[in-house]
């Protein structure tokens, strides 16, 4: 799920994500229409979107009260993984429980496969130590595991649970395995855009369920990105100015004001009830 936060497939995906899947996992086309306009997505944009969701396996059509679709059973595990990565714990991982380390090696025949593996271990977390070589923080380890057999790429890629021994400043090092700057940049954008409705919408009595719904879905689109891009590396490797921390605590507190009474009102619009986990 790493599509543009500004697509309308990434807002769908977020309404379901969010809330369709405490509801049952399914919506009529026509409410979910409802929904995406006050997010200024026309009905066209929605059903263009729900179209190509539909060709990548993420929702299947089905007729209940009225047309509608339910998020396919096959990406629930996707899903749940995406909960545990953004709302799981935020804190940095533990220097002493080690490295995951993926090393792989493709034939030039199928070489798309070693592009696949790339992108998804980026996007997982991993840093590029060497070509064919990655590492995580070992927590991440599962995870990956997971992902690869999902994917079909486990074939290609050998799983390690491994300890850094020596020779070098391991805290100077990563810092030529992952990107700091970029995800610093990303966390800046992240905390410049929201900080200031976090602190406006703190000072209100009462916040209106459809305001709630039009800034929880935006945000957490926006940041559901940034906790895979980020492996949350141990306090001691990052910069001594690492700039996750204040945006980390911007997404805590809207999560905390807008969840519910976002829930709430897509409850309201589609007549959908909680459903017994």
């Amino acid at each position: 799920m790493s599509d543009s936060p500004t697509r309308p497939s990434s807002l769908i995906n977020t309404v379901y994500g969010a809330f369709l899947r405490r509801l049952g996992g399914w919506i009529s086309i026509a409410d979910l229409i409802t929904l995406m306009s006050e997010l200024d997505v026309d009905s066209q944009a929605v059903r263009s979107a729900i179209s190509r969701l539909k060709k990548k396996g993420v929702l299947e059509p089905e007729r209940q009260s009225a047309t509608g679709y339910r998020l396919s059973p096959a990406v629930h595990p996707v899903f749940d993984e995406g909960d545990r990565r953004i709302f799981g714990s935020l804190e940095p991982a533990d220097l002493a429980d080690g490295w995951a380390m993926a090393v792989f090696s493709v034939p030039e025949t199928e070489r798309s496969y070693r592009y696949q593996l790339r992108t998804r271990l980026t996007w997982l977390g991993f840093g590029n130590m060497a070509p064919g070589v990655w590492l995580a923080p070992g927590r991440l380890l599962d995870d990956a595991r997971d992902m690869l057999q999902r994917l079909g790429l486990s074939d290609y890629v050998h799983l390690f649970a491994a300890d850094y021994a020596a020779f070098s400043d391991l805290r100077a090092t990563v810092g030529t395995w992952w990107d700091f700057p970029a995800l610093e940049a990303q966390y800046a954008a992240f905390t410049d855009a929201y900080a200031p409705v976090a602190e406006h919408l703190s000072r209100q009595d009462a916040l209106d369920p459809a305001e709630a719904f039009g800034h929880y879905v935006p945000m957490l689109t926006r940041w559901r990105r940034l906790p895979y891009l980020d492996p949350g590396l141990p306090a001691e490797l990052l910069p001594a100015d690492w700039n996750a921390v204040a945006a980390r605590q911007v997404f805590q507190d809207l999560h905390h004001i807008l969840a519910e009474p976002s829930l709430r009102h897509v409850q309201d619009v589609t007549g959908l009830a909680p459903q017994a986990s």
